[in-house]
């Protein structure tokens, strides 16, 4: 259960109104899902939150399905069920096949499992690793 109730369109105000409408015109979709809904409670949060993330997600070196990807892992690591199934959606969209997921989901599982093994036994790290600094 949300801990905010959701701002309706006809409840929004005009600096809200403004955000969703940028969000329908960024994603050519009339729909706008219930995170931006909950984050404007705090118009400047909403905006901000969602310049930053038209940025991150944006045209880059990296793939667009890399970066939904990438999401869903960090999100994994993080528990929050509501990115997972956000951005798998996203993945989806962007031509994530089932094969795909799958093995998406078998690097998270293999990095959770060695990511807890290594902090267990305090592992130090390889100088080989390391930048040199120099």
């Amino acid at each position: 259960m949300a801990t905010v109730s959701l701002i309706r369109d006809e409840d929004a105000s005009a600096e809200v109104r403004a955000v969703f409408d940028d969000i329908r015109t960024t994603r050519g979709s009339d729909y706008i899902n219930n995170f931006w809904r909950a984050l404007a409670h705090d118009p400047a949060l909403l905006r901000a939150t969602w310049d930053r993330l038209k940025v991150v997600m944006g045209p880059g070196s990296l793939d667009p399905l890399v970066k939904e990807m990438i999401y869903i892992a960090v999100s994994t690591a993080n528990g929050c069920s509501y990115c997972i199934h956000s951005h798998t959606a996203g993945a989806e969209a962007k031509g994530m096949t089932v094969e795909q997921h799958g093995e998406l989901l078998s690097v998270i599982g293999m990095a959770s499992t060695t990511n807890a093994l290594v902090t267990g036994l305090q592992v130090p790290v390889d100088a080989a690793f390391e930048k040199d600094n120099s």
